[in-house]
């Protein structure tokens, strides 16, 4: 009883959307009627700034931490991240919003620095090489998760690769629109809200 009752909260913290609570709550805006209409880090940035943008992404992160910290803490037989699983699920489908969710970048990040803060780390790390060198979001969330998911195969450890590869799939179907954009050269760089990068070269 206490794992489903797990696998329902993680569900549920999973499907509440910050980007649209914080933006009608703080800066009395609809994330949705800005940018992309994700609900997402990303186009929080856009919508918000720097300081609303980073708020929500503490606050999706936290979302596929707290099940994963939670079910550690209690001893659940059960793998932890199937349970940050059922929060990036949340995420990207919210009961909330119609199913209509984000991206779950930040949410999956939130997951992984839970169970395991070397791969994690390892795993951002690629994220911003990879903004450094393309100024794209988008393409350095797929790169990132796609290294991520060659880089789980060295730990061994088979329920991380499995939800590494699910994230992996469901993040490329969610960036379908961007890989398109990608192929045709015509994908955004750099929303206005983020520091460039280059500018410290």
């Amino acid at each position: 009883m206490l794992i489903v009752t797990l696998l329902i909260f993680a569900y549920l913290i999973g499907s509440i959307p910050f980007g649209l609570v914080i933006g009608k709550l703080l800066y009395k805006k609809d994330i949705r009627q800005f940018g992309s209409g994700n609900i997402g880090t990303t186009n929080a940035f856009r919508a918000f700034g720097k300081a609303g943008g980073s708020l929500v992404f503490v606050c999706d992160m936290l979302k596929g931490m707290i099940p994963v910290l939670l079910a550690t803490a209690l001893g659940i037989s059960w793998h932890p991240l199937l349970f940050g699983g059922m929060a990036i699920l949340g995420h990207s489908f919210p009961i909330f919003l119609k199913f209509k969710g984000g991206k779950a970048v930040a949410t999956s990040f939130g997951v992984v620095l839970a169970y395991h803060q070397i791969f994690a780390l390892i795993a951002i790390a690629s994220f911003f090489i990879s903004l450094y060198i393309t100024s794209m979001v988008s393409f350095s969330s797929i790169f990132a998760v796609a290294f991520a998911l060659i880089l789980s195969l060295w730990y061994q450890d088979w329920v991380l690769t499995l939800v590494t590869l699910l994230v992996f799939i469901l993040i490329v179907v969610r960036h379908k629109d961007n890989i398109k954009r990608i192929r045709q050269g015509t994908e955004s760089r750099y929303p206005s809200a983020y520091v460039s990068l280059k500018k410290i070269r």
